[in-house]
């Protein structure tokens, strides 16, 4: 599917942020092994979240799926799978679900529609063989297989600045381990933030433990039980941030709902990130008002919000002076290297953008006009590049555009509903 996005003057209304992937994926696990009856209220529903709800089923959990909620019947005892289960390009399916898996008495095996290069998962493995469970990559490199028969515990030791879904991926199976489990992070960790969600989650599903403020240190008691909880999914920053930067580019007044500004979530550093470029934002209950203008560059460390990135990258070209965005390595290593697709697709539409080996450099303000971008098979390349067509010249198509039902399946709609001149989708 193509899409078009043609130069738009002014945008305006009122629109509702998606519900958080990130919470969708964790409160769909954690209420899988719970033994009980949770209810998820507000779900997303997407690609990735699809992924992982058909995984929970095919590991024992029963669920109904109705307009606005969805009901998990969890299980104290996780069932070998009958068949493969499919994550499709979701890495985080992916890497919570492999030490889920080893739960279970008998093996599993992971399908994966990425590469295994792209979306590496070859430490937490490592982790998993230190605590008793044994996994591989199988000769195919499109598969992993699980062997099952419980998690040991102990002690392991993972990297912290590769994925921070490693460690969740530990943190969600260790407390049904045998044995007390100790992680130690041996490098800075990054996206905290999504770690920190993770613990938010479990923690009202009744998991125990004791973790360093810098989260480099977790001890897990084992043979711990989840209780059931009902949850609600908050809306999500990471998508909210292509509506407020298509505000900002285009020097418009917009309000996002469903924004709680008391998150966990790390990407919330989009509403500071615009102010420091001289939007207005004001904060209210549960909904950010942004009015755009002129737009001044600013640096940023990209450690801790990686997802934000090809996002803020188009908010500089649109920005007087400099900008540099730093720290952004592991965009290598997401749904398509990152860094380099965002600085091939805004450079054919007239950015003065230079890459590095963990950043860009974009120098505005930039005179962006009309191109055919192709997305490279990523949900943000795609919507980072519509964004950036709202404000050049002429109409830019964009090809293969349904990856943003990845994480985003209504946001050429809700661009619409704001007054952008969409045709295709």
């Amino acid at each position: 599917m193509d899409v078009t996005v043609e130069h738009t003057n002014h945008l305006e209304g009122v629109v509702s942020s998606p519900p958080s992937k990130a919470f969708t994926h964790r409160m769909l696990i954690a209420a899988s092994l719970s033994n009980g009856t949770s209810k998820i209220s507000n779900p997303l529903v997407s690609d990735d979240t699809q992924a992982t709800l058909e995984a929970v089923k095919a590991l024992g959990a029963e669920t109904e799926i109705h307009e606005t909620y969805w009901t998990i019947h969890g299980q104290e005892t996780l069932r070998t799978p009958d068949h493969p289960i499919d994550c499709r390009e979701s890495g985080s399916t992916l890497r919570f679900m492999i030490p889920v898996a080893a739960l279970a008495q008998g093996p599993s095996t992971f399908l994966f529609g990425a590469s295994f290069e792209r979306r590496p998962v070859a430490p937490l493995l490592e982790s998993l063989r230190e605590l008793g469970a044994e996994s591989t990559v199988q000769r195919n490199g499109s598969s992993v297989m699980v062997s099952g028969g419980g998690i040991r515990g102990g002690k392991t030791s993972i990297r912290g600045d590769i994925s921070s879904q490693f460690i969740s991926g530990l943190l969600f199976a260790c407390p049904k381990a045998k044995e007390d489990t100790e992680i130690s992070v041996t490098t800075k960790l990054e996206s905290k933030g999504y770690v920190e969600i993770t613990l938010e989650v479990l923690v009202k599903h009744g998991f125990e433990g004791a973790v360093t403020p810098d989260l480099s240190s977790l001890w897990i008691p084992s043979n711990q039980l989840y209780r059931p909880c009902d949850h609600t999914v908050p809306g999500d920053f990471s998508s909210a941030a292509f509506l407020l930067a298509a505000a900002a580019v285009t020097s418009s007044k917009v309000t996002v709902k469903n924004l709680a500004y008391q998150t966990s979530q790390g990407d919330r550093a989009i509403l500071g990130i615009l102010q420091d470029m001289d939007a207005a934002i004001k904060i209210g209950d549960g909904s950010v008002d942004i009015t755009g203008g002129q737009l001044v560059g600013v640096d940023i460390d990209a450690k801790d919000i990686p997802d934000l990135v090809p996002v803020c990258t188009v908010l500089a070209c649109y920005a007087e002076g400099t900008s540099e965005i730093y720290n952004a390595k592991r965009l290598r290593y997401k749904e398509s290297d990152r860094l380099c697709s965002i600085y091939t697709e805004l450079k054919k539409m007239g950015a003065e953008i230079a890459i590095k080996e963990d950043g860009l450099t974009v120098r505005g303000s930039c005179d962006m006009h009309g191109a055919t971008v192709n997305p490279h098979n990523d949900h943000r390349i795609a919507m980072a590049c519509a964004v950036a067509a709202l404000g050049a010249r002429g109409e830019t198509k964009i090809q293969d555009a349904e990856c943003i039902n990845k994480s985003y399946p209504q946001f050429f709609s809700d661009l619409r509903v704001l007054g952008a001149n969409v045709v295709g989708s």
